[in-house]
Formats: structure tokens, sequence, C-alpha cells
């Protein structure tokens, strides 16, 4: 079977398992699925980071003041996932909704992933908040 054939449907999962991970408070299942020169670019960042040491960092800062969200759902929808190689690219809309109701969210994300050792790793994380 080719990666065209299969990719797709592996990424699908592991962006699925991510935000499942999240949800569960995972943060170790969660970064199983990020490189460590991921970058990660989302609206409410504090600018572009480009390691995941500096993705640990901002999440350290984040959660030791109680920041960390805490959602209902966390889920990605619409997905749009190319294979070319060792190399995919995935497309899709995020939808979030804390834990205490409220609008939901939805952010448009890119993540450009790369075949590692049998299975598939964010490279590039790019998150844009619809208004």
């Amino acid at each position: 079977m080719s990666f065209v054939e299969y990719g797709p449907a592996e990424i699908a999962a592991g962006i699925d398992d991510m935000y499942d991970a999240f949800l569960a408070g995972d943060r170790e299942r969660f970064d199983s699925h990020l490189h460590a020169e991921v970058t990660t670019w989302e609206t409410h960042l504090p600018g572009p980071l480009r390691t995941r040491g500096e993705l640990d960092e901002f999440r350290d800062t984040r959660d030791a003041a109680g920041e960390r969200p805490k959602l209902a759902v966390l889920a990605a929808t619409d997905k749009r996932i190319d294979v070319w190689g060792e190399v995919g690219v995935a497309r899709y809309v995020l939808v979030a909704q804390e834990e205490t109701g409220g609008p939901e969210q939805h952010s448009r994300v890119t993540d450009v992933l790369r075949r590692v050792d049998g299975g598939w790793v964010i490279m590039h994380h790019h998150s844009e908040l619809v208004r």
C-alpha cells in the first residue's frame, strides 16, 4: 500500500487522537504527535514558537497560572489531507467550546506533517481564529 492510500487516514486519526489527548489532559500523548522542531503559529500565542521547547515553556507558564483552557469540545472537522511520499498537509476547521458553554470558536488550521519512524508528526502547525 502506498503512502497516498493510507497516509491521509493515519494523519486524520493522529489529529483526532491529539485533540482527544488535550481534552484528557494527557500532554505526553498530545506531544507524541509533534516533532521536537515543530513551529507553532496560533492567533492566541505570543508570536511564533519555533520549537517544542518554546511551546513547552509557554504551556508551563500558562498552566502554572491556571490559564489552561477548560474545554468540553475540541474537534477537527472538514478535514482535507494530502500526502506526497513522506510529507503530508492537513487542513481543517478546529471547533472548540468551553466547559461552561458559550458559543463555539472555529479556527482554520494547517498542519504540515512528516513521516518519521513509521508514524506521522507535525512539523508546522498554523491556526487562525475565525472571527
